[in-house]
């Protein structure tokens, strides 16, 4: 199977997507205190995550707690959740799917093609992991930046972007590239295939104007003769006669 450092690269870079899927999805760093202002004196550290908040205050070591009540979560951060959790698992299943067809693996046979698809179901996977991932990263900077800019808040609640986010835009950009390269060696895969084995065709009769032939099983049969040959052959045989007599 040609082009196998390709499938190299993009199972690396899958792999790492679905550690930075995995990491982005428990970290808490996903909004994180803003310090506004001159004071440069803070007494106090917050982290909002998904599945909890941490606090750190000065001296103090840092302290988490999980969201107690499951209904009382604001939309944004379940669907922010659900989206995560689809990601993370659809990221191993290409993983597991994508090792099943490398060329070293016999869990699947020998054939080549029946790898290729498998490559390819794989980087299709990691591809739509990478939009699972970039649709809850991207709505959620983009409420942080909503509320830090508006006049209405206060101060002491507005926050931050944080690492979990870089992390979640990171991991997002590894796995459309894993994902690409695994797409890729399928559709290269699939014209060298075809043109190794090509498709067979339909016959179609193919007609000699000039000699009013067709070509039929590798073999020219004469099928037609014009009026003009017949004539010819007619006028032939007379002057044979006429000479014989």
């Amino acid at each position: 199977m040609a082009f196998y450092p390709v499938q190299i690269a993009g199972l690396v870079l899958g792999f790492l997507g679905m550690v930075g899927t995995l990491a982005t999805t428990l970290l808490p760093q996903w909004r994180v205190s803003a310090f506004i202002g001159s004071n440069i004196i803070v007494f106090e550290r917050v982290w909002e995550g998904l599945w909890m908040n941490c606090v750190r205050q000065a001296r103090v070591r840092l302290q988490c707690k999980f969201y107690s009540s499951l209904l009382a979560l604001p939309p944004a951060l379940e669907a922010a959740r659900a989206l995560m959790c689809v990601a993370v698992a659809l990221s191993l299943i290409a993983l597991v799917i994508g090792i099943c067809g490398m060329k070293q693996i016999q869990c699947t046979g020998s054939n080549e093609r029946t790898k290729a698809y498998l490559l390819g179901t794989s980087g299709v996977l990691f591809i739509l992991t990478g939009i699972f991932v970039l649709i809850p990263v991207s709505w959620t900077a983009n409420i942080i930046i909503r509320d830090f800019y508006n006049p209405a808040i206060n101060i002491g609640r507005k926050r931050e972007l944080g690492a979990a986010l870089f992390l979640g835009w990171a991991s997002t950009a590894v796995l459309f590239i894993g994902g690409s390269l695994l797409c890729a060696f399928c559709c290269c895969n699939r014209k060298k295939q075809r043109l190794r084995y090509p498709a067979p065709g339909h016959f179609v009769p193919h007609t000699d104007k000039r000699r009013n032939v067709t070509m039929l099983n590798g073999k020219w049969q004469s099928i037609l003769w014009s009026p003009f040959h017949q004539e010819t052959e007619s006028t032939s045989t007379a002057l044979e006669s006429g000479r014989s007599s």
